[in-house]
């Protein structure tokens, strides 16, 4: 949206849907967070008690319209954006997360939402085929597959392969430990038992799918907005899984945050640059990877 290459939410609404937060004030009726807390703040809006809830599935929370998050006001709803001197946080006790002491806040920004998308890519799969190596085609997901990368080798795969154009890219991956391929997509790869889709492109979609071993799992984080051919046949021969759509954030947040505390997991290395709030124009007219912004206390 900032690039202007993504027009399917037409402006002006308040933009951000990622942070960590300082508790300001809370209704009668919260009870697990208290003024002057430091939160994770989940991008997805969530009741806590729904079916849907119950079973983690809490970007699809049953008790406000579907797909209702901050930052996307056009197909999101009016909740708001992380961009503001303050934000209105409804179910406050299921949807916020206490930041574990000792923790720089800047350095889990992400964990609203691109950190969690990461790890439902590589966290779930590796739980059910531990050891497995993992292929990342990437090309277009931010800092989503650098996320991936990092907590694919802390949960034990052997080793990521990531796929890329990009040379800044390549050389960060290649910094946070997975083996680099660089150059054109090809038809296929592997086969690996986890893959990854971070490409948006129909080529790197295909490769993905086509490189997923039998009864492999492939997560494609891509948003594509047109009907896009997939290689059916070689999924079917293979019996592949292919899961795609947005990530249940708020589910996956307190695991993280134990990754990240015990050392295993450095969601700052993929930080490409952090800027304070007065900034924040400048740095996000051109943003690179991944942009922190932050703020020392709200007016």
């Amino acid at each position: 949206m900032l690039r202007g290459t993504f027009r399917a939410f037409p402006g002006p609404f308040p933009l951000g849907h990622e942070g960590v937060a300082r508790v300001t004030d809370v209704g009668e009726a919260v009870a697990s967070v208290a003024p002057g807390d430091l939160v994770v703040v989940p991008f997805q809006i969530c009741c806590g008690t729904c079916p849907a809830c119950q079973a983690g599935r809490t970007g699809n929370c049953e008790s406000v319209a579907l797909g209702s998050m901050y930052g996307y006001e056009p197909f999101g709803g009016r909740w708001g954006g992380f961009l503001a001197d303050r934000v209105l946080v409804p179910y406050a006790d299921a949807m916020l997360v206490r930041l574990a002491p000792g923790i720089d806040p800047a350095a889990v920004a992400s964990l609203s939402d691109n950190i969690p998308d990461a790890w439902r890519t590589v966290g779930p799969p590796l739980a059910q085929a531990p050891g497995s190596e993992v292929l990342i085609v990437g090309g277009a997901g931010g800092s989503v597959p650098l996320y991936a990368i990092q907590l694919a080798l802390a949960l034990g795969a052997p080793a990521v392969c990531y796929l890329d154009t990009d040379p800044a890219g390549l050389a960060h991956a290649a910094r946070l430990g997975a083996q680099v391929t660089e150059g054109p997509v090809p038809h296929q790869l592997g086969p690996f038992a986890i893959t990854v889709d971070a490409s948006m492109s129909r080529d790197g979609l295909g490769c993905a799918l086509r490189s997923t071993g039998p009864d492999g799992v492939c997560t494609s984080i891509g948003i594509y907005l047109r009907d896009t051919a997939v290689p059916l046949f070689d999924m079917y021969l293979n019996g592949i899984t292919f899961r795609t759509g947005r990530g249940h954030a708020r589910a996956a947040i307190p695991r993280l945050i134990e990754l990240v505390a015990s050392g295993r997991f450095q969601p700052q290395l993929v930080t490409s640059r952090v800027a304070d709030w007065e900034s924040a124009v400048e740095a996000l007219a051109d943003p690179p990877r991944k942009l922190v912004l932050t703020r020392a206390q709200v007016p």
